[in-house]
């Protein structure tokens, strides 16, 4: 279960019980990497330490902790060098529920927030897990995918007539911490195989059942099929059949 309490301990530690009262001009562009480091380790003499040649987010009790965003693949080096000595969990944010806030640069005045139809699952990181397919089987890896609600801040600088399209990300400011889900070794894989899929079945069967892209659905297949949660058995038509591996 998630530590509301920590969490919100953290969030204020960052940027302030009144967040307002702070001014736009003072938040960060890395305010949810900020939170959840202080989230994860509110001592920061465990923060940003120097590790072979790299720099840790957090190095307490033996273990590492990298939170990371996106761009797995910047994380090879680091992933090269700690794995062999140290555990390491990676921590992937995602935003469950976004509402957009926009920005007037040339004022600063803040427009009334607004819903945002797009919903994130835990499937999203799955693009990124492919960036480090090669280290996913190291017993040293764990990972932590957490689902965040949001508040999205976005400059009024885009090509549109509203200058909403192309605009540019300001920062993302976490409101509640919803879920943790942990992946501490293979078998914890096979949570992402919707249950309804019984028997053998398609990778479109497979978006259906987990309510994602087919080509989102072709990526996952591939992590579960390189950890060894599913196996190919056959085809049906141009698709790979699939069925999940008793682990």
């Amino acid at each position: 279960m998630p530590d509301r309490k920590a969490f919100e301990n953290a969030k204020q530690k960052v940027i302030g019980i009144d967040r307002q009262r702070l001014g736009i001009g003072t938040l960060s562009e890395k305010t949810v990497h900020a939170i959840l480091k202080n989230y994860y380790e509110p001592d920061e003499d465990h923060q940003e330490i120097p590790i072979q040649n790299y720099v840790a987010d957090i190095y307490a009790n033996g273990e590492i902790i990298e939170i990371q965003t996106r761009q797995f693949d910047k994380m090879r080096g680091k992933l090269t060098a700690f794995l062999p000595m140290y555990p390491v969990t990676i921590v992937y944010p995602i935003p469950r529920e976004k509402w957009l806030i926009w920005i007037d640069e040339e004022s600063g005045e803040l427009s009334k927030k607004r819903k945002s139809p797009r919903k994130g699952t835990p499937y999203t990181v799955f693009p990124e897990l492919y960036k480090i397919k090669m280290f996913l089987k190291d017993p040293n890896l764990r990972l932590r995918l957490v689902l965040l609600d949001m508040e999205e801040y976005k400059l009024l600088n885009g090509r549109s007539r509203n200058r909403k399209k192309g605009a540019s990300r300001y920062d993302c400011i976490p409101t509640e911490l919803v879920q943790e889900i942990e992946i501490d070794d293979p078998r914890d894989f096979l949570q992402f195989v919707p249950l309804e899929l019984e028997g053998a079945f398609t990778s479109k069967d497979f978006a259906a059942a987990a309510h994602i892209p087919l080509s989102l659905a072709q990526i996952v297949l591939n992590i579960l099929l390189h950890m060894e949660t599913v196996s190919r058995v056959g085809k049906s038509g141009r698709l790979y059949l699939y069925e999940t591996i008793d682990i």
